[in-house]
């Protein structure tokens, strides 16, 4: 794959429908074949990721949804840490690398992204709350399925609460709160098969990073659905942690908001993971810089010769 390469996003029958959550942000997708409809994929930090606005991104998602999924799809959520886990474990970064849809969340992975040549227009961020929401709520109009896994069973009953006072046309079709440990062969069985059994059609998984990712790709291939690896959504949106202010958010410092709310969690994460991701982005960056150089060379060697 090209290092930016733009593809269109099927998105006839997932048209996000403007609503009161999605009117006053860069959420209704165009028709598709025009030049905002597009993804570019990007890879930073060696890892693919779709530059797209918020609701090529919904839209996405749904279109993955709807369609026949005997393989299941594995999206994740990326942001400065999981890249920066990503530089440091090869299996883990082949695991992303191979992924069906990596997505932004992070503003410093936005901002990254527009550095080395983003040409969608209104390419962001895009939040893992605000996706998660988004989807259930337009997923009211498509009659999509959801499954929770992640957290404790005290959280996962508090957000489909939540989610069902916010869109009660929405179908939550299970809850799930694995325990904490590795999941034996068996275990891992019975679960893909409660999870095929209550046809659902994304799973949404908030298990921490990494364990979330490799999760959802274990779902995607052994349950057939669409599972999203979602991060701290299911605490936020249960009402569990608070958010970061909106300014925050926009200005790409929700990172000091959730340190200062979670210091001994969350310093190692945010002293060396963010340092490490701004070094590999900036060493892979280097060195496509030097090949595009040298292949320039060789042409014009070839070319005189």
């Amino acid at each position: 794959m090209s290092e930016n390469t733009n593809f269109d996003v099927a998105v006839v029958d997932e048209a996000v429908i403007p609503t009161q959550r999605t009117k006053n942000i860069k959420m209704v997708v165009p028709s598709p074949g025009s030049a905002a409809s597009s993804s570019q994929m990007i890879y930073c930090a060696r890892v693919p990721i779709s530059a797209c606005t918020p609701g090529v991104a919904v839209a996405q998602v749904l279109h993955l949804a709807r369609q026949d999924r005997t393989e299941g799809a594995d999206v994740h959520l990326c942001n400065a840490y999981t890249l920066s886990l990503a530089d440091q474990d090869a299996a883990y970064r082949y695991m992303l690398q191979s992924a069906r849809l990596n997505l932004a969340d992070g503003k410093s992975v936005a901002w990254m992204n527009k550095l080395v040549g983003v040409t969608t227009e209104g390419a962001d961020r895009v939040r893992g709350n605000d996706l998660f929401l988004d989807v259930v709520e337009q997923g009211q109009f498509h009659g999509t399925r959801h499954y929770l896994l992640g957290s404790t069973p005290e959280v996962v009953e508090k957000l489909r609460d939540e989610l069902i006072r916010r869109f009660p046309a929405a179908f939550i079709v299970g809850v799930e709160s694995p325990p904490f440990r590795p999941l034996t062969d068996e275990e891992r069985t019975e679960q893909a098969t409660r999870i095929r059994e209550s046809d659902a059609d994304i799973v949404w998984v908030g298990l921490g990073t990494p364990k979330q990712d490799r999760a959802a790709v274990e779902l995607a291939r052994d349950a057939g659905v669409v599972a999203v690896a979602i991060g701290a959504a299911f605490d936020f949106i249960a009402g569990n942690k608070p958010e970061a202010p909106t300014w925050m958010q926009q200005s790409g410092l929700e990172w000091v908001h959730r340190f200062g709310s979670e210091p001994r969690r969350l310093w190692r994460r945010y002293l060396f993971g963010n340092s490490r991701f701004v070094y590999a982005a900036y060493r892979y960056r280097r060195a496509q810089t030097h090949a595009k150089a040298v292949l320039e060379s060789a042409r014009q060697l070839r070319s005189v010769a």
